[in-house]
C-alpha cells in the first residue's frame, strides 16, 4: 500500500491518503485546481473539465497525418488484426476519429453513445457537437496490444480553405483536445510523397506545448532509393523546424510500416533499428503513464494560473458605468501589452501563455463586466500543491514503479519485433499436435531441404545467420519473420534443423500469398517432432 501525509499547518487539520497516484490526482485536481478553473471561466477558453476517467483510463496513442501516409495501416501493422471500421486506399477513406480500444466482443460504438459513457474518457467531446459526434466512433475488438493502450485513428489532412470548411467542426481544435488527454502524439508522413500542406501546418502549430508527446515516422521509405531517402528526411527535418519551433529536434523514425515485403530492401538493417526504438518507445507508455498525467496536470495549473492573471487583469481595467464597448476592444487589441505585464509583474514564462490570436479571438464575445477580480486565496491554493502535493506525489510515482512488475504493451507486431534474429530475443516453443495429422508443410520440404543443404549444416542444423540470409531473400517485415522465427519453434541457440527450417519458410510462403499468420500453429503445421506430449 502506497501512502503519504499532508503536515504542513496551512492544509487540513485530517492528514489526506492516497493510495494511488490515480485516486491523488484526482482528489488534487477536484479540491485544488478546479475550483480555480471554475472562478475564472477556464473551461470557455482552453479545455472542459477533467472527469475520473481521465485519469483511469489506459494509455492512448493519437495517429495523425494527411490522406494517403498509412495511418490505418500502421495501426493494423501494430495490432496484426483488422479492426471494425478500418478502409485502406490511396484517396480520403478516415473520413471519422475512431478510438480503436479493447473489448471482449467486436464491435462499433458510435460517438453519441460514447459521450454518455462514464466509463469511457470521452463525455466532454460532446461539446464539438453533432457534426463531430456523427464522425467519431470506438472500434472495440480483443486484442492483446489494445489490453495496455487505446489508438485514435483521426481523418487524412487535406489541404484549401474549402476541404477544411467542409468538415463541419474545429479540426485542430479536436485534435488539440486529444493531445492533451494522449500519452503519445504519432505524426505520420508519406516519404514517398512528402508533403506538409496548409492543414496540417495548423494542426502541428495547435498542437504547441506537447512536443514532449510528439514522434515523427516517416512511413513507406521503403519505395525510394537510399539517396532520395536522404533528401526527403532532410526536407522533412527542414519543414519541421520552421513549424515546431523548439530547440530540441524531434525524434524522426524511418521505416515502412506495413506487413507486405519491402519494395527496396537496402535499407533493411535501418528500418530494423529504426522500428524497435518506436516499438520500445510505444511499450514504455503503461509503465510511464502515471507521471505523464501528473506532468499533464502540472501544464494544466500553470496555464489555469495565467488564464486567471489574465482575466483578472481585464476586469480591473474595465470601467463600472460608461465606455464599456469601447474599453473592452481597447483592451483586446492591446492583449499583447497585457501579456507582457502580467509576465513581468509575476514572473511567468512566455511559454506558460495561451496562444494571444486565439485568446483574442475567444475575447470578443464574452461579458467583460462578469469577470472575476483576482483573489489571491485560490492562486495561493494552486501554489500549494505545485509546491509541495505533486513533489509528494512524484515520490509515489517511484513507489509504484518499483512495487509493480515492468508493464509493457505485447503481442501484435510487438511480439514478433521480439523473437530471434530479427529482434531482441528468441520463442519459447510451439505446442503439441496430434500424430496422426498430415504435416502439410511435408509436401514441399524436398525443396525446402535443397536449399538448406546449401546452407552448410553441421550435425543437421544450420546457424541462425544463415537462415536469417535465407529468410530476408522474402523481404518481408522484421516484425514478420520475427514472428515466423518464434511460431517455428527454432532453439534458443539460434540453431534449425530441417524440419524448422521448412516450416520457416512455408510460412513465409503462407504470409506472401496474402494470408495472416496464425497466432498458434494449428496441428497440420506442427512438425512431427514437436507433437509428442511431454509427460
Amino acid at each position: 500500500m502506497f501512502s503519504w501525509l499532508r503536515s504542513d499547518d496551512r492544509r487540513s487539520k485530517d492528514p489526506e491518503v492516497f493510495q494511488t497516484v490515480s485516486e491523488g490526482l484526482k482528489k488534487l485536481y477536484k479540491s485544488k485546481l478546479l475550483p480555480l478553473e471554475e472562478h475564472y471561466r477556464f473551461h470557455e477558453f482552453h479545455s472542459p473539465a477533467l472527469e475520473d476517467a481521465d485519469f483511469d483510463n489506459k494509455p492512448m496513442v493519437l495517429v495523425v497525418g494527411q490522406y494517403s501516409t498509412g495511418k490505418t495501416t500502421f495501426i493494423r501493422y501494430l495490432l496484426e488484426q483488422d479492426f471494425p471500421g478500418m478502409r485502406i486506399g490511396p484517396e480520403p477513406t478516415t473520413d471519422s476519429f475512431i478510438a480503436v480500444m479493447h473489448g471482449e466482443v467486436e464491435g462499433i460504438i458510435p460517438g453519441n453513445a460514447l459521450v454518455v459513457d462514464p466509463k469511457k474518457p470521452f463525455r466532454k467531446l460532446n461539446a464539438f457537437g453533432n457534426a463531430f459526434l456523427n464522425r467519431f466512433v470506438c472500434a472495440q475488438l480483443p486484442n492483446p496490444v489494445l489490453e495496455s493502450i487505446s489508438v485514435i485513428d483521426t481523418p487524412g489532412i487535406l489541404s484549401g480553405e474549402k476541404q477544411r470548411i467542409s468538415r463541419g467542426y474545429d479540426f485542430a481544435a479536436v485534435l488539440e483536445w486529444f493531445a492533451e488527454r494522449v500519452d503519445r502524439i504519432i505524426l505520420l508522413f508519406d516519404a514517398h510523397k512528402l508533403d506538409i500542406s496548409d492543414e496540417f501546418s495548423e494542426v502541428i502549430k495547435a498542437l504547441k506545448n506537447h512536443e514532449d508527446k510528439m514522434r515523427v515516422v516517416l512511413n513507406k521509405a521503403d519505395q525510394i532509393e537510399t539517396q532520395q531517402l536522404m533528401r526527403v528526411y532532410g526536407a522533412l527535418m527542414w519543414s519541421l523546424g520552421k513549424i515546431v519551433n523548439t530547440p530540441e529536434v524531434i525524434r524522426v523514425y524511418i521505416g515502412s510500416f506495413w506487413s507486405q515485403p519491402l519494395l527496396i530492401p537496402d535499407n533493411r538493417k535501418l528500418f530494423e533499428a529504426e522500428e524497435q526504438d518506436l516499438f520500445r518507445d510505444i511499450q514504455s507508455l503503461p509503465r510511464n503513464a502515471a507521471l505523464r498525467k501528473l506532468n499533464d496536470l502540472i501544464k494544466r495549473a500553470r496555464l489555469a494560473k495565467v488564464h486567471a492573471y489574465i482575466i483578472s487583469s481585464l476586469k480591473k481595467e474595465m470601467p463600472s458605468v460608461f465606455g464599456k464597448d469601447t474599453k473592452k476592444k481597447e483592451l483586446v487589441n492591446n492583449l499583447a501589452e497585457i501579456y507582457g505585464q502580467i509576465e513581468r509583474e509575476h514572473q511567468i514564462s512566455p511559454g506558460d501563455f495561451p496562444n494571444l490570436k486565439r485568446m483574442k479571438d475567444q475575447l470578443q464575445a464574452q461579458d467583460f463586466t462578469k469577470f472575476q477580480p483576482l483573489k489571491s486565496k485560490l492562486l495561493e491554493v494552486v501554489d500549494d500543491m505545485l509546491a509541495h502535493d505533486i513533489a509528494q506525489l512524484m515520490v509515489l510515482v517511484r513507489q509504484e514503479e518499483t512495487q509493480r512488475p515492468a508493464q509493457m504493451v505485447k503481442g501484435g507486431a510487438f511480439e514478433g519485433s521480439l523473437h530471434g534474429p530479427f529482434g531482441h530475443g528468441y520463442g519459447e516453443g510451439a505446442g503439441e499436435g496430434i500424430d496422426d495429422v498430415e504435416w502439410v508443410v511435408a509436401r514441399d520440404k524436398p525443396m525446402y531441404d535443397e536449399i538448406f543443404y546449401t546452407l552448410s549444416p553441421v550435425d543437421g542444423k544450420i546457424t541462425g545467420a544463415n537462415a536469417k540470409k535465407e529468410m530476408v531473400r522474402s523481404k518481408l517485415p522484421n516484425s514478420v519473420l520475427g514472428k515466423i522465427w518464434k511460431l517455428a519453434d527454432i532453439d534458443k541457440d539460434g540453431m534449425l534443423d530441417d524440419e524448422e527450417f521448412a516450416l520457416a519458410n512455408h510460412l513465409i510462403k503462407i504470409k506472401l500469398e496474402g494470408h495472416e499468420l496464425p497466432n498458434e500453429l494449428p496441428a497440420h503445421l506442427l512438425p512431427p517432432s514437436k507433437r509428442k506430449v511431454t509427460e
